[in-house]
């Protein structure tokens, strides 16, 4: 029986969301011939972590579903044990990278794949704990649906489970790397106040996203793609594409991939960074691997210390270091999609030291442009005033820490890319047997 993993990280309290995931993992286990392992990361402090393991405690049995609760002690004895398997240079700072004291949303995920090859997993199925499902005459409406319908297939047996093919005929023999959706409700980066208070402000700030050579309406176009999602159009009945996933209507929260690009190349390792998960949705496109893109959105809702004292400082500061980021990446997409299908080999995987190349070559990107950037959002967070212009202070006092960091953060990418194939090999070996009891 095929085994997939679904897994919900979490550094926060998500009582009501861990029976709901695991809602979804019984419905693809009872609709699909699969096994699902649903993985819960738990980062969280003692108490909450108690609070989440009563809530395992009290999920219903249910056949061909297994739950891990996961605290970060029991993932780090794995990860030492997959690290010293593999022999990698560096041992103590790749165990950083893959746990870091810091929030990583790479790091995160990049866990999960370790844990499902462990497993025994073919594909990792990723939601968050700050959303939940939408509900259609009384039943939730679950992504899993169209995961476990797609993914890994060839695109061309995948046909008959979508309700619309923009699939080239050339790719028809290639697999399903990707299947995801967006979410509806409020922005899923938490600036929506900003856009509230100063809309040219929240222009100028989101255009910093933009690639330093995009022309004013492509910068504008960007800013009001972003952050979205579907809007607020609720879940009516099912749509969904086949062909090259467009990744401007996809979100973390709402994402499965298959093992054979996961397994091959990680997720950037970033700290403190606001989407530094998407990089494989950019080399799925851009290799011209199929996805699938449904509409069964997730809601998407804040949860309150984003919003005052020491969460709105870290959140501002996560949203920075992703503006920073974007002179590394950039690089790095226009190698991407240049290559195109040469990204991959004649069995359609990955060709790893391409992007491991690319991503090393980014390193050395001349720093003005993030000079710039940080000028800006200066400049706009003073015009806002507030907490804003606090937290402008706070900003101005880190500037070259971040720069610094911005830079290390992907050569610290490089790193892992040249690490992964033998830790997930390891993985595998290691196993689960004593870890995820």
């Amino acid at each position: 029986m095929r085994r997939v993993c679904l897994t919900l990280p979490t550094n926060r309290e998500c009582v009501a969301t861990i029976p709901a995931v695991h809602g979804e993992a019984v419905y693809g286990a009872e609709t699909f011939d699969v096994e699902v392992h649903l993985l819960i990361l738990d980062s969280s402090d003692e108490a909450t972590f108690a609070l989440h393991a009563k809530a395992v405690a009290e999920l219903p049995a249910a056949a061909n579903v297994v739950v891990h609760h996961v605290d970060e002690e029991r993932q780090r004895a794995f990860l030492r044990q997959v690290i010293q398997r593999s022999g990698v240079a560096e041992p103590e700072l790749v165990l950083d990278l893959m746990l870091p004291d810091a929030v990583s949303y790479g790091a995160c995920t990049n866990r999960a794949f370790l844990i499902a090859g462990a497993l025994g997993c073919q594909a990792v199925l990723r939601r968050d704990s700050d959303s939940d499902y939408q509900v259609l005459d009384g039943e939730p409406v679950f992504p899993v649906h169209h995961e476990l319908l797609s993914l890994g297939k060839r695109a061309a047996d995948a046909v008959p489970g979508v309700t619309d093919v923009e699939l080239e005929p050339a790719l028809a023999e290639r697999p399903v790397s990707l299947v995801g959706s967006s979410f509806i409700g409020e922005l899923s980066v938490d600036i929506g106040e900003i856009r509230e208070l100063d809309p040219a402000v929240y222009y100028e700030v989101v255009g910093l996203w933009a690639d330093a050579g995009a022309s004013e309406k492509e910068r504008r176009e960007l800013v009001d793609d972003s952050f979205v999602g579907s809007g607020t159009e609720p879940f009516s009945a099912d749509r969904s594409t086949l062909g090259s996933p467009d990744i401007w209507r996809l979100d973390m929260c709402n994402i499965g991939f298959d093992h054979e690009v996961y397994e091959r190349v990680p997720l950037p390792p970033a700290t403190a960074t606001i989407g530094s998960d998407y990089f494989l949705l950019h080399l799925i496109r851009d290799a011209a691997l199929p996805g699938v893109v449904h509409n069964r959105n997730i809601v998407n809702h804040y949860t309150p210390e984003r919003r005052t004292g020491p969460g709105f400082t870290a959140y501002q500061l996560r949203f920075t270091k992703f503006l920073l980021s974007m002179l590394y990446f950039y690089p790095v997409y226009h190698d991407m999609e240049a290559a195109g299908g040469l990204l991959l080999d004649e069995q359609h995987h990955v060709r790893v030291a391409a992007i491991a190349g690319s991503v090393r070559r980014s390193a050395g990107a001349d720093r003005a442009e993030n000079i710039r950037r940080l000028d800006v959002l200066d400049r706009s967070y003073r015009q806002l005033g507030g907490k804003y212009a606090e937290f402008a202070d706070h900003l101005r006092s880190l500037r070259e820490r971040l720069l610094d960091e911005a830079q290390a953060d992907i050569e610290y990418f490089a790193l892992l890319i040249d690490a992964w194939g033998p830790l997930v090999q390891a993985s595998k070996a290691v196993g689960t047997d004593q870890l995820l009891r």
